[in-house]
């Protein structure tokens, strides 16, 4: 028989594949139906239907058995790109994640399964299609029509033609934002005649009447007509009533920027360093060069500067332009000087905004009304048409790769979007990853270095501070003489400081003074973490909360005690040594509202605190000019974690904090306080010295086979019965160990760090390898195998280029 046929990945939890199936496609969907679109079709047996994404069309194929037709498209136009197709399905291969996963993860959370479709009129309807279709109103369920092909087919033309347009929006919370607005119903000619017929004491009809005149075509939103004519809204429902005006639903986008203060225009002057830097970069968008770049800046070394150029000449070459900054907490302040160049081009997509305001930024992208986007992670897959140039911010950030599945690092997809693009790819850091400093090494990538303060400053003393010595004479304490003298000397000259403590929460653990017990969670292997605001011992992995105990569960000793330090214990032993100082607090717990991290920086920023204490969020792109002073608390958490990128870690965070300080004309000064003064990550991070620190570093890679030097990936077992969890992992290594090459190495199976969390237990295999021709294959072969042949309760993950082991 002949068909057009569609390839089709489905969307069956119990049974997952990579493997589209072909399904045939009607007569009365042949016009409609396109690759990108999501479809509902039968599957199995049973033939109930599930939904899919057409992948490809093969048309007029002879094919001898039948087909099942695809029952009916949930769309009017795909929602997915032929370039993001492409991209999902190359990251399904490379992360080891489903197919369908990868789709969904491109798309904002209202055009997942659970929204609903809507078709909107927005220009007038012949009476006979308003009546067929809509009946009296002005909106209609598609999911209520899909499976009518005659109906799909006229509003297709229709959406064609412009008249109806189709939204999406979940249970009416989160539908397209409108607000009422007016257009005028009669010629200039028709308002002549009705002045003639109304009294001349109606002065505000007579003031709507010649207002209408003034409209012409044009649709005005009724706030705005209100404050234009001064009258009130009863004048324009009786202007509504006597035919002289229609009121209509305007579509508005929700506005993310209302927060941002957006910064004056102002044109630097480049120094030598920055203007070799735009030249070189501008010369690959202009000549269309997928090269990778690697800005290495020193902190204040003005690379958001070169990012503002680069973008404008990719715009100026009528290209688009994404830009990637590693946390929520950064986009306000980079969105904010972004702005200030591009106004409304600019369109931001960020965890912080609501599903209505994402999901109306990413259509703003895909309609290409924006053409700079700014964002985290996810906006890597904005889908920007014609993309110039993509840069990443701090593009040694961990939170560049996603934790959960599909597994992607940011920096990989945006290689292979400039790739696809012919555009280059820009990453800058201060510190850059070991990964990418060593490929620029390589000449995989090449490098551009600002070795110089934009505002010719030196980059701020950094002293050390032994804090052994300190605990001896004051016993346990947050807070060094040295640092305590510098906070004073701030305060007295109405400058600002920045301390960093590496934690959250009152204090680390709660233990018994008499037997040594630790409270922990009942559904991890962690402690619980004291919370002094809410009076409670919190979880930070599983979300449990209990009451502070009094008595020792244990051994009922009242002698338990809070060990250790968080920004709610620094915070108020702050308030006790400098009772004058206002102190703003910035961790998770208190930017967890939405707008929260915007509203203390503001206020930081307007001198309403001396003081702003955080954890790692407030380490980098902060830029205060009154900031003179930058202290570190304790700087070896995380210096000895169980984990290779650990030293790299510390390095870059008490860098980019100590960049912080000094940044304006007023000089900075930095103090960091340790247990461990003579640590060579300490030590390097004192004489601002990345290079030494980069061959150190690498010569102990080296040495321990780790990246960059081999590739690794971590799998990862997980089930409520730890026998079940290890016995499934004890196969997969026997499995692994007789296909695999005989250089590849193993670590493991063994428990995680935290063996533990929301009551499952965890063991993990770690593959080390260069080379290894069959591994992939194999990995993928266990990946899929894993449905099937493992019970419901474990879970198996393969996660290429894991940033933590532990």
């Amino acid at each position: 028989m002949m068909a057009d046929l569609a390839q089709v990945v489905v969307d069956v939890p119990t049974m997952q594949t990579n493997q589209p199936y072909t399904y045939l496609i009607p007569d009365r969907l042949v016009e409609i139906a396109q690759a990108g679109m999501r479809v509902i079709v039968p599957f199995g047996s049973g033939h109930r239907e599930v939904q899919g994404f057409i992948v490809g069309k093969s048309p007029q194929t002879e094919y001898d058995g039948e087909l099942k037709p695809i029952s009916a498209v949930m769309d009017l136009n795909p929602v997915v790109n032929s370039e993001l197709l492409q991209l999902s399905h190359w990251m399904a291969e490379t992360t080891y994640a489903f197919w369908i996963t990868c789709l969904y993860t491109m798309l904002p959370n209202l055009l997942k399964a659970k929204s609903q479709r809507m078709v909107r009129i927005i220009d007038e309807l012949s009476e006979s299609d308003q009546m067929a279709l809509f009946g009296n109103q002005d909106e209609l369920d598609f999911s209520k029509v899909q499976h009518d092909p005659e109906t799909v087919h006229k509003l297709s033309q229709l959406q064609r033609d412009k008249k109806i347009e189709f939204v999406y929006q979940v249970n009416d919370r989160a539908r397209v934002k409108t607000v009422t607005a007016i257009k005028a119903s009669l010629s200039f000619e028709q308002y002549e005649d009705e002045l003639q017929g109304i009294a001349k004491n109606a002065k505000a009809q007579h003031q709507l009447i010649l207002y209408l005149q003034t409209l012409g075509d044009q649709v005005v939103a009724l706030k705005e007509a209100q404050a234009t004519t001064g009258l009130s809204s009863a004048t324009f429902n009786l202007g509504q009533s006597r035919g002289w005006l229609t009121k209509v639903q305007q579509e508005v986008y929700r506005d993310p920027f209302l927060q941002i203060s957006v910064a004056q225009k102002q044109t630097l002057t480049l120094n030598s360093e920055q203007k070799v830097a735009v030249d070189t970069i501008d010369q690959a968008i202009e000549q269309s060069i997928a090269q990778t770049f690697l800005l290495q800046g020193v902190t204040g070394s003005g690379k958001t500067e070169v990012y503002l150029r680069v973008i404008q000449t990719a715009l100026d070459q009528g290209k688009t332009a994404l830009m990637l900054v590693p946390e929520i907490s950064l986009t306000p302040q980079i969105v904010g000087r972004v702005r200030s160049r591009f106004g409304d081009q600019v369109a931001v997509l960020h965890s912080g905004l609501s599903n209505g305001e994402r999901y109306d930024e990413w259509r703003r992208i895909s309609r290409g009304v924006a053409k700079v986007v700014v964002g985290t992670r996810s906006a890597i897959f904005a889908p920007l048409e014609n993309i110039g140039v993509i840069i990443m911010d701090e593009e040694h950030e961990g939170s560049y790769k996603q934790d959960e599945s599909p597994r992607y690092h940011a920096r990989e997809v945006a290689k292979w979007r400039s790739d696809f693009h012919h555009a280059p790819l820009v990453l800058g850091s201060a510190t850059p990853s070991l990964e990418s400093r060593a490929r620029a090494e390589a000449g995989l990538y090449q490098r551009l270095v600002l070795s110089k303060r934009a505002n010719q400053q030196a980059l701020p003393p950094i002293e050390i501070v032994d804090m052994r010595p300190e605990v001896q004479k004051k016993g346990e304490t947050n807070f060094s003489q040295r640092l305590l003298s510098a906070l004073h000397a701030r305060l007295e000259r109405h400058e600002q400081s920045v301390l960093l403590l590496n934690r959250r929460g009152f204090s680390s653990f709660v233990m018994c003074r008499d037997c040594g017990y630790v409270l922990k969670c009942p559904n991890c292997d962690i402690s619980l973490t004291l919370h002094m605001d809410s009076h409670s011992m919190k979880c930070h992995y599983c979300g449990h909360e209990e009451s502070i105990p009094n008595r020792c569960p244990q051994c009922q000793s009242r002698r338990i005690s809070y060990y250790g330090t968080g920004t709610e214990k620094v915070t108020a032993e702050l308030g006790e040594l400098l009772p004058n100082a206002r102190i703003i607090r910035m961790d998770v717990d208190t930017t967890r509202r939405k707008g929260m991290h915007q509203k203390l920086l503001d206020r930081f920023g307007n001198h309403e605190a001396d003081i702003l204490l955080g954890t790692q969020m407030i380490a980098k792109g902060l830029d205060y000019p009154n900031v003179t002073l930058v202290g570190v608390l304790n700087a070896d958490t995380g210096l000895d974690l169980p984990d290779f990128r650990a030293a790299e870690r510390s390095f870059d965070l008490l860098t980019q904090v100590s960049g912080r300080a000094g940044r304006a004309n007023k000089a900075g000064q930095v103090i960091i306080q340790t247990f461990n003064p003579d640590n060579y990550v300490i030590q390097l991070v004192k004489e601002h010295d990345y290079e030494r620190f980069f061959a150190t570093e690498m010569n102990l890679r080296k040495l321990a086979a780790y990246p960059p030097y081999y590739y690794t990936v971590r799998i990862m077992g997980s089930h409520p019965d730890e026998k079940e969890v290890a016995k499934a992992m004890f196969e997969i290594r026997q499995q692994l160990d007789q296909v695999t090459d005989s250089r590849t190495i193993f670590l493991g199976p063994t428990p995680r760090a935290i063996a533990r969390l929301k009551n499952c237990y965890y063991y993990q295999i770690i593959i080390k390898y260069r080379l290894d021709q069959k591994l992939h294959s194999l990995l993928s072969q266990i990946m899929h195998e894993a449905q099937s042949k493992y019970s419901r309760d474990l879970q198996i993950s393969i996660d290429p280029d894991p940033q933590y082991f532990i």
